[in-house]
């Protein structure tokens, strides 16, 4: 089935191209959405006079998710779950959860645009995409772990937690008293 793009579609297209696509995936998420509308010469023709409408609509969505995504970038968010000896979850963080713990640090976001490649289903820091806009995506840092303790200890040993200086130089003093002891 032939549709017109009415806005970016990843691994489709850009605004504007007619592309074809299996009529399900137009007629039970592009078109219901409004992603797209089906190519006919009528539809066409009207696509072409709300053009500079939709990119200009387009352009203004863009700059706010911009804007949202300069207020989120780096956000770390801590998900306590159980887990076993292993470090593999019983059950997985879903989209859902991730929401949660955003709107816990004042970040509102749709459970749409929260992108997981894969369920998350073991311990450690994961990074997650937030796509803001079809153009606009902002990775942010997902740290799953049993308890604040241990989620402590996964983002400095991931590099994303600042030590205090003192403690820095303390483990210096031990490391370098170790090394001339066994030397």
């Amino acid at each position: 089935m032939k549709v017109i793009l009415l806005e970016r579609v990843p691994k489709l297209g850009q605004m504007g191209d007619v592309v074809d696509v299996a009529p399900g995936y137009a007629r039970n998420y592009l078109i219901p959405q409004g992603k797209a509308l089906r190519a006919t010469e009528e539809t066409l023709r009207e696509f072409e006079k709300r053009r500079r409408e939709l990119e200009a609509r387009n352009l203004e969505l863009r700059r706010e998710a911009e804007e949202v995504a300069k207020r989120i970038e780096g956000t770390q968010v801590t998900i306590l779950r159980p887990a076993g000896e292993t470090g593999q979850l019983y059950g997985s963080v879903s989209a859902r959860e991730i929401v949660e713990a955003l709107r816990e640090v004042g970040i509102t976001i749709d459970r749409r645009q929260v992108r997981l490649e894969r369920p998350i289903k073991t311990l450690g820091v994961h990074t997650v995409i937030v796509a803001l806009h079809p153009e606009v995506e902002v990775p942010i840092t997902v740290n799953v772990a049993r308890s604040e303790e241990e989620a402590v200890v996964q983002l400095e040993a991931a590099g994303l937690l600042e030590r205090p200086e003192e403690a820095a130089v303390e483990e210096v003093r031990e490391g370098g008293a170790e090394e001339s002891a066994g030397a």
